[in-house]
């Protein structure tokens, strides 16, 4: 048997996206940017996907701008925001437990002059409110939080965040990365006073190589891409006309039957919680109540590496933090750093994650394998 349970690094495409991207691809092939009637037929699947993704976050159309994924529209809302207001201000405020895709831009800025302050997370990866408010300053443009945490699950308290924000300066652009949380919460930028918002396609079941950036009709946002003056000027190429088009189809249907999906999901969560706690040496890191797709667990004595293989071998496979980042040789987990995890769980933690159609029969399937190793990894590892 095979337990795919790490949903959080990809997701397998549906059928319907498959469908899409292959009519896209070999008979729909045209350049939208083409006069013709290929051109004409590609630009309308292009227009379409952005007419379906506006209508889950209820913005407008044009406020869709499609990239080549998550780390893209990461690096264009910070660079492309300081860049456009750095005449306000060289003050960006984020969380000390984001994405490379986040931090690795912000040490760019901070390299160019720009003021970054990285606020600090409590036990389970939450910032604290006070903090924020204590950290604003008139010389504050810019600040980035994730929704969901992509290691253990941690949701931070967006839409307090964005009132907080705004409150103090109207000014400050919000940008929110819900590469983690788009499909899984109902997000409405306006309500949650949310200036620019990053999503991932292939976190969705959408094509890898696909995203999009939302950003606000007034927020002042400079491009990082120049040519042929595509999407409006603000991020110029050929579109990938079949990434758009799977990236549509696999946003309309995360939020076709939403409710059904999450508690899926959520049972699912449970069910390997319940599992895990009755596993001697296994300290379960994420709360319950939160993500309902991710879940961050410790065992003592085995190093995470060998766990997640000894798993492949029986055809389970999970993470060992972020995908994005831990296949260097020596993974080191900001996260778990700043949640104040000893050293030792830093080092035996592995990440469950689940999608949609994860079914209860892999969540015991791979608990009955981690019950069968785990004994026999923490006696080999104490030689």
């Amino acid at each position: 048997m095979e337990a795919y349970l790490d949903n959080s690094a990809t997701t397998r495409v549906s059928e319907a996206v498959k469908d899409i991207i292959v009519q896209t691809m070999m008979v729909d092939y045209g350049n939208p940017s083409s006069r013709h009637q290929k051109g004409v037929n590609a630009e309308r699947y292009v227009r379409q996907a952005r007419e379906r993704i506006a209508a889950t976050l209820k913005v407008k159309d044009r406020e869709i701008y499609f990239t080549s994924g998550g780390t893209e529209s990461n690096n264009w809302a910070l660079i492309g925001g300081a860049l456009a207001n750095r005449r306000a201000g060289k003050h960006i405020i984020t969380t000390a437990v984001e994405h490379a895709a986040v931090l690795q831009p912000l040490s760019f800025l901070k390299d160019m002059g720009f003021r970054i302050t990285y606020l600090p997370v409590d036990e389970h990866g939450h910032i604290s409110l006070d903090d924020l408010k204590a950290q604003l300053d008139q010389d504050t443009i810019l600040v980035s939080t994730m929704y969901v945490n992509n290691e253990i699950g941690a949701v931070e308290p967006v839409s307090e965040i964005g009132e907080l924000v705004k409150a103090y300066n109207e000014q400050i652009l919000f940008h929110v990365d819900a590469i983690q949380a788009y499909g899984k919460y109902r997000i409405f930028p306006e309500k949650l006073h949310i200036d620019m918002l990053s999503v991932s396609g292939h976190k969705i079941h959408g094509p890898k190589g696909s995203g999009f950036l939302y950003i606000h009709e007034k927020a002042k946002v400079r491009p990082l891409i120049y040519g042929g003056g595509q999407q409006r000027g603000m991020r110029s190429g050929t579109e990938n006309v079949p990434g758009c088009a799977g990236l549509g189809v696999a946003a309309m249907e995360a939020y076709t039957d939403f409710d059904r999906k999450v508690d899926s999901m959520r049972a699912c969560k449970k069910r390997l919680m319940e599992g895990l706690s009755k596993v001697e040496g296994a300290h379960i890191i994420s709360l319950e109540e939160e993500a309902p797709q991710i879940v961050s667990c410790s065992f003592e004595g085995v190093r995470s590496e060998v766990f997640l293989h000894a798993l492949e071998e029986k055809g389970v496979y999970v993470s060992s933090g972020s995908a994005c980042s831990s296949n260097k040789k020596t993974p080191v987990s900001t996260v778990l750093q700043e949640i104040h995890l000893s050293p030792q769980m830093q080092d035996s933690t592995l990440r469950f994650s689940f999608c949609d159609t994860t079914s209860f029969e892999e969540i015991d399937y791979a608990l009955s394998c981690i019950r069968e190793l785990y004994p026999v990894l923490k006696r080999y590892m104490r030689r």
